[in-house]
């Protein structure tokens, strides 16, 4: 197993180019394709952090950065636990204060920008299930038994629900957790709704690092797959929060988007 430098998806041994970083969404660097191990991350002094962000939540980063750098989310339940975006670099301690954290029954990432060390995290957890939505099961570049396929909307456990939205993705996906926020719901938004620097505003985007704008009529869809569930909090991938009332935020930050690739606002460029 390899893991790309770049985006640190993990890959089959014999593929000589990530297409993920390839594709037009993402990017490779100038010197090439790169690829790096779990074992040279580790000799490299990458260390994991699971932090508590609020109760029956937990982040689990890597530091120095490993790839997109993004932050997995551990949501913990009565029934079993989800963990969601996994990260491109695990450990021992990791895995072991995840388990100590309550069992896992679904790996999930929001999508193939954020597959990490999926089958790696199974594999290490108990063959856990790695949850892929069908559209972007293509993108996988290490296929294991572990991977089963979803789409539309699932109700992974009580209390949790994954929806298929599209947008970044065809298969780009939120989950939403209802007893987070003190039972005000929790968002978990990966890069289909992801929050700005203002942490009073969220956008919508195709590429992120090259760019590329979304429809109008792709953001009002994706803002509608989201409307029937109650929440107050958003979690991004990349430790961004909207910390309240991020619903009508969504709401409000589509309206924006949609008005100003519609040409409301021409007047002002």
């Amino acid at each position: 197993m390899r893991i790309c430098q770049t985006c640190a998806v993990e890959h089959a041994e014999g593929v000589d180019v990530c297409a993920i970083c390839a594709d037009e969404r993402q990017w490779v660097p100038v010197a090439g394709q790169q690829w790096t191990t779990l074992e040279e991350l580790a000799a490299a002094g990458c260390k994991m952090r699971v932090t508590e962000l609020e109760p029956d939540l937990f982040g689990i980063t890597v530091e120095p950065e490993v790839g997109i750098g993004q932050q997995a989310h551990l949501a913990r339940t009565p029934a079993g636990n989800l963990l969601w975006d996994p990260t491109g670099y695990l450990d021992e301690p990791a895995v072991r204060r995840v388990r100590e954290l309550g069992e896992v029954v679904a790996i999930v990432a929001s999508h193939p920008h954020m597959f990490g060390v999926q089958v790696e995290w199974s594999r290490a957890l108990g063959d856990v299930p790695v949850l892929v939505a069908e559209p972007d099961l293509a993108w996988v570049a290490r296929p294991d038994p572990a991977i089963r396929t979803w789409s539309g909307r699932l109700d992974l456990l009580p209390g949790i629900t994954l929806a298929q939205l599209g947008g970044h993705f065809p298969g780009s996906a939120v989950a939403h957790w209802a007893a987070g926020a003190g039972g005000k719901g929790v968002l978990f938004g990966g890069d289909t709704i992801q929050s700005n620097p203002d942490r009073a505003s969220v956008t919508f985007m195709r590429s992120y690092p090259n760019r590329i704008p979304l429809s109008a009529a792709v953001v009002e869809r994706v803002t509608q797959g989201v409307e029937p569930f109650s929440f107050d909090r958003l979690y991004d991938n990349f430790g961004g929060t909207i910390d309240a009332d991020a619903r009508a935020v969504v709401r409000r930050s589509a309206e924006r988007y949609i008005g100003w690739v519609r040409g409301d606002f021409d007047h002002l460029t």
